[in-house]
Formats: C-alpha cells, sequence, structure tokens
C-alpha cells in the first residue's frame, strides 16, 4: 500500500504541463463580422455624441465661445456677428448626429469588406496561425 501512496504524492508534487495547441483561421463568418462591426460602430457613434455634447458644453460653461466671438466682432468690424448662429447646441449636436450615423454606414461597411477580403486572402495564404495553451 505504501507504493500505491508514494505514487500518488510523486504525481501530485508534479506541475502540470501546459498543452499547446496551434489552429488555423481560415475563415470568418461574414454575418458575424458584420454583426459585430455594426454594433462597434454604433457605440462609437453614441460615444461621438456625448463627446461632441460635453466639449460644446464645456466650451460654452469656460467662456471660451464669449471670447472667440469678441475676437472675431474685432477682427470683423461688426457688431451684429454672433458666433451662436453657427455652434448653437443644436447646431452641433445635430451635426454630431449626422457625423454618427455616417460613421456607423461606414464602419459597417468597412467590417463587411475585410471580412470578405480576409476571406479571400486567406485562399491564397491559407490563413493565420494562432497558438493556444491551457495556463
Amino acid at each position: 500500500m505504501s507504493n500505491v501512496a508514494e505514487k500518488l504524492a510523486k504525481k501530485s508534487s508534479r506541475p502540470a504541463a501546459t498543452k499547446q495547441v496551434r489552429l488555423k483561421l481560415v475563415y470568418v463568418d461574414f454575418w458575424s463580422i458584420l454583426k459585430l462591426s455594426f454594433l462597434f460602430a454604433v457605440i462609437l457613434g453614441i460615444i461621438t455624441i456625448v463627446v461632441a455634447f460635453l466639449v460644446w458644453s464645456l466650451l460654452n460653461q469656460t467662456g471660451v465661445f464669449d471670447q472667440i466671438n469678441g475676437l472675431l466682432k474685432d477682427i470683423a468690424g461688426q457688431d451684429n456677428f454672433d458666433l451662436f448662429d453657427f455652434a448653437s447646441l443644436s447646431q452641433v449636436m445635430g451635426f454630431a448626429v449626422i457625423v454618427a450615423i455616417l460613421n456607423v454606414i461606414v464602419v459597417t461597411a468597412l467590417g463587411a469588406i475585410s471580412a470578405v477580403l480576409y476571406n479571400l486572402a486567406t485562399k491564397i495564404t491559407g490563413g493565420i496561425l494562432l497558438g493556444f495553451t491551457n495556463k
């Protein structure tokens, strides 16, 4: 019986060997990449809108717009010029929403194009070799 106990003690004292697996990525699912790039683009669009609002609010609260407005009035020599005719909150947010919508379309299209190009390139190159371990 002591032989069995000694064998178990020897097995438990050895560190577990790590296994390494090497796999090739030879195909990317088009619809998965399309959905993922759309989700990424929507998140990026929301971030764009929030950042535009925060930057406009910060510039408005610190008085930067008033200083720029005074400087432009001095340069132009006209008292009827107002910067808020061009950079009001509604106009800035409208522009940010338009940029966000265009961004969603472009990033989604780029994701789809990259998936197609990767699948075509793997036919020539054989794919990307990836290595995994179980640590």
